[in-house]
């Protein structure tokens, strides 16, 4: 992701009438300020404190205990997706309503900024943006894995054990019968790609936004809870608010950055042998940190901009070849396909009552959905910064449908080529192989795989930087009262503690700590952005139509 740091919609005060709410908050005036020499200093003093001691204090812990946080990780993810599974899927479902609500009603005509604000980008620029946020290192290693991981397990069908379900087969499976197994599977992976997560970012970037750039108030997620809390907000119920949201965006960040870490060094190993080891993972992170740390030093417009658009023409590239080499025709018209399966499954899948396909429920849509969850301070803060001018309705429409049909695209290039590899050439490999390994061995079975296959591990690499600048900058502002021009140095620091805590997470749990700490910050911070839905929904009917 990028964005300009010097945008002056950021700063900007309303154009024609808003509804400015009237307080005599300043952002960062409770900020401990220390400006000497090359040491400055600009923080929020209960919420930088309280989260960075706190994440401190879980990665010694986390890498004392060592052995023993592996089982403890486990067992507080499966407790999570097992007992709040219906929980996880009932909010979800409740972002995707507001949102529609929201584009019908005629609040849908109110615009971001004020009634007479023009948009600062335009829509090429604006969609390109949206696209961007839409891409991750979550779809370079899921873009092969869960489709065939659903396939595969829709092949085999119902399996169960003591009257218990025991397979991973979405809804009922389709034992045996290809067709329809491909058709589900590819329902399932866009269904997690798809709607939902993106009516989580864009409740989260719509509420930052109305009351940022409408009713005048900081850029940071204790802002949209005013209109529920009134001048409380800037005291400890909104410290609890940027604090969990501190911890969900890191975790949410630290989960993709062990899982790039994991899929660099199978592509490593594909390659070039390299050993596949945690102490490489370390390394790798280590390495990636460094750099996401001299991105940092750049700047925006030097560092994480000018990557963001490097890593898009890749990922245009790649795409590009896979279509064109792989199985052109029926990735094309997979595409429609696909969008009807998804259409037709969408009530199913997305019922959160009454359903037997357990591990399927508990081990992927609970884990996607808390990991969106987490990641929503980060996306929604960036689409936010871009998205002044916009009607809502305009808003909600693009930012729902625009990144949604790109992951669609994406996943059917990508899983499509490997389903079709696994039926019609009876290439098992891909079906065989590990989760992080999966990309590299379908791109194994097409020309130019060295090529191919590097591109794909840089893809990774530039995706672990870009996310872990962009994820540090919003961290930072939140820990810093809302300012948005905080020293460096303090964006540096959150960028040496993601790579710290996904590194303690790998150490101490590997992928299951990974998926039990975005699990854990997800559940509360859910319950804040249903209670976000209906201060954005007050502070919509305040405004001037």
């Amino acid at each position: 992701m990028s964005s300009d740091n010097n945008d002056p919609s950021e700063t900007r005060p309303p154009e024609g009438p808003t509804e400015i709410i009237d307080t005599d908050y300043q952002a960062g005036q409770d900020n401990f300020i220390r400006r000497k020499g090359w040491f400055k200093v600009d923080i929020h003093n209960p919420v930088f404190l309280i989260s960075g001691l706190t994440i401190v204090g879980f990665v010694v812990l986390t890498l004392i205990i060592g052995p023993v946080a592996t089982d403890a990780f486990v067992a507080l993810r499966d407790f999570l997706t097992s007992r709040f599974d219906w929980f996880f899927l009932l909010a979800g479902n409740i972002f995707v309503l507001v949102c529609l609500g929201l584009i019908v009603s005629p609040l849908g005509k109110i615009r971001i900024g004020g009634r007479d604000a023009t948009p600062d980008y335009s829509y090429t620029g604006w969609l390109a943006m949206l696209f961007a946020a839409g891409m991750g290192i979550g779809l370079v290693f899921y873009g092969v894995s869960e489709p065939v991981s659903h396939f595969t397990a829709s092949m085999g069908g119902v399996l169960s054990d003591g009257g218990a379900r025991t397979d991973w087969a979405p809804l009922g499976g389709a034992v045996g019968d290809a067709d329809t197994a491909r058709r589900l599977a590819m329902a399932a992976t866009i269904f997690h790609w798809g709607l939902h997560p993106w009516a989580i970012y864009a409740i989260v970037g719509l509420a930052l936004a109305i009351f940022a750039y409408n009713k005048g108030l900081p850029l940071t997620m204790r802002s949209i809870f005013y209109p529920l809390l009134g001048e409380r907000v800037w005291g400890w119920p909104g410290h609890i608010i940027d604090i969990l949201a501190v911890f969900a965006t890191l975790f949410g960040l630290a989960t993709s950055l062990g899982i790039g870490a994991g899929q660099a060094n199978a592509g490593l190993s594909f390659l070039f042998g390299w050993p596949t080891n945690n102490i490489t993972m370390v390394l790798l992170i280590a390495a990636i940190t460094g750099v996401a740390l001299l991105s940092v030093a750049a700047g925006l417009d030097a560092g994480v901009k000018r990557l963001s658009e490097i890593n898009m023409m890749l990922a245009g590239a790649l795409l590009l070849f896979v279509i064109l080499v792989g199985p052109t025709v029926q990735i094309l018209s997979g595409f429609f396909a696909n969008l009807w399966a998804y259409a037709s499954n969408l009530t199913a899948l997305s019922n959160p009552f009454g359903r037997t396909d357990d591990n399927f429920r508990h081990g992927w849509t609970s884990f996607y959905w808390a990991w969106w969850i987490s990641w929503s301070p980060f996306v929604g803060m960036f689409i936010a910064r871009v998205s002044r001018g916009r009607t809502v309705r305009e808003f909600l429409i693009c930012v729902m449908l625009v990144p949604a049909l790109a992951s669609v695209l994406w996943m059917t290039t990508f899983g499509g080529t490997a389903i079709s590899q696994i039926v019609n050439d009876g290439y098992q490999a891909v079906a065989e192989a590990s989760l992080e390994l999966q990309l590299f061995t379908m791109l194994a079975a097409l020309p130019l795989t060295q090529i191919s296959s590097f591109v794909g591990i840089v893809l990774v690499v530039v995706f672990f930087v870009t996310s872990s600048d962009s994820g540090s900058l919003v961290i930072d502002t939140i820990t810093a009262g809302g300012k948005i021009d905080a020293p460096v140095g303090q964006r540096i620091f959150w960028a040496s503690f993601e790579g710290l805590v996904a590194i303690a997470l790998l150490l101490g749990g590997g992928l299951a700590a990974l998926q039990a700490m975005a699990v854990s910050t997800g559940l509360p911070f859910a319950i804040i952005l249903l209670l976000g839905c209906v201060a954005l929904v007050k502070g919509l009917l305040a405004e001037p139509r």
